[in-house]
């Protein structure tokens, strides 16, 4: 049975459309089209397009870098991911985002039973449908916002790193399934790709996660290693000992990059420079901690337009070298994904 909203419930997230001094609104359009009934496919598909092209400010650049065939699909499995972020980050209360997942990941069951209770899981129908995707990435990523609800401090990188497994491997392992690759060597360097990308935004919001979600990512194995305390993150004093832990982290998430990146020669080149694309701006967040010498207390490291405009033109160009070179030549078998 699919959890039904209490009444403490609806004064935070309404059935329809939440009210906007409730909620953020940057998030008000996913937590409205959470659990927004279903009418027709186009309906919901329009849905899912309309909340990937507001809620993230280069998802429209991207979106027009890939194969037109994969462009609905991505806003269909980029509105799942965004809506389940949302139930657990902007709730407010750490019960009612509880309450709200528990009822999300039972909808989820629901889609995979061929009974789709809500518009964002009759447009992922069709794409479960179409690429045969199992469920277990889809509750993976919940089941991690569930325990964000629950764990706020890691003892281990292991620990963090068992998160990462949940959190943010299952969007990788989403992607490669839409471009045609269900092999465990490609969803293994993929991981590698994505875990990295989940440590380089931990590194780079220690203070953000800190004030406002009270969590801690960084290993208190860590931070006892090199001397950093609780306490100090509280106050945001960086010195010698918090940079040389954050430098530690930063290669540790550098090496699992470095590793990932086998993935890109075993991609069709239809869709290798958008995949690119996602190292290549992790390691940037990487390179900009870098340039602020490690001090993501005082003040957060983040690109500019500049340099993301780069890494999008990047792909740009990359898209237009395949044009040239490739006009009338047959796809390699070896990178081409299975039909």
């Amino acid at each position: 049975m699919t959890p039904s909203l209490t009444t403490t419930d609806s004064a935070v997230l309404p059935e329809s459309a939440p009210r906007a001094s409730q909620l953020h609104s940057e998030n008000s359009a996913s937590l409205s089209l959470a659990f927004q009934p279903a009418t027709t496919v186009e309906a919901a598909q329009l849905a899912t397009s309309q909340l990937a092209h507001s809620h993230y400010e280069n998802f429209s650049v991207v979106s027009v870098l890939l194969p037109a065939r994969l462009r609905q699909d991505f806003c269909n499995i980029y509105a799942f991911c965004r809506i389940a972020d949302d139930l657990g980050d902007e709730l407010g209360s750490k019960e009612v985002s509880l309450r709200q997942l528990e009822r999300f990941r039972a909808d989820t069951v629901l889609l995979f039973e061929g009974k789709p209770a809500s518009a964002v899981f009759l447009a992922l129908q069709q794409t479960v449908q179409k690429y045969d995707i199992p469920i277990k990435p889809f509750t993976d990523l919940i089941d991690a916002f569930l325990q964000d609800q629950r764990i706020d401090r890691y003892d281990t990188f292991e620990q963090v790193a068992d998160y990462c497994k949940r959190s943010a491997d299952p969007v990788g392992r989403l992607v490669l399934y839409l471009c045609g690759y269900r092999d465990e060597i490609r969803q293994q360097l993929s991981d590698y790709t994505c875990t990295a990308l989940q440590l380089a935004n931990f590194w780079q919001d220690v203070r953000r996660d800190l004030v406002d979600r009270d969590r801690i990512y960084l290993p208190r194995e860590t931070m006892d290693r090199f001397g950093v305390t609780e306490q100090q993150l509280h106050d945001a004093r960086c010195d010698d000992n918090y940079r040389a832990a954050i430098k530690f982290e930063v290669d540790r998430a550098q090496s699992l990059f470095d590793q990932g990146e086998a993935l890109l020669p075993m991609l069709d080149e239809s869709v290798r420079p958008q995949i690119t694309l996602f190292g290549q701006g992790g390691q940037a967040i990487l390179d900009a901690i870098r340039k602020q010498n490690y001090d993501t207390l005082t003040r957060r490291p983040a690109l500019s337009k500049w340099q993301k405009g780069r890494l999008v033109f990047g792909v740009i160009a990359a898209r237009l070298r395949q044009a040239v070179e490739g006009a009338g030549s047959p796809q390699s078998s070896t990178n081409r994904g299975p039909a």
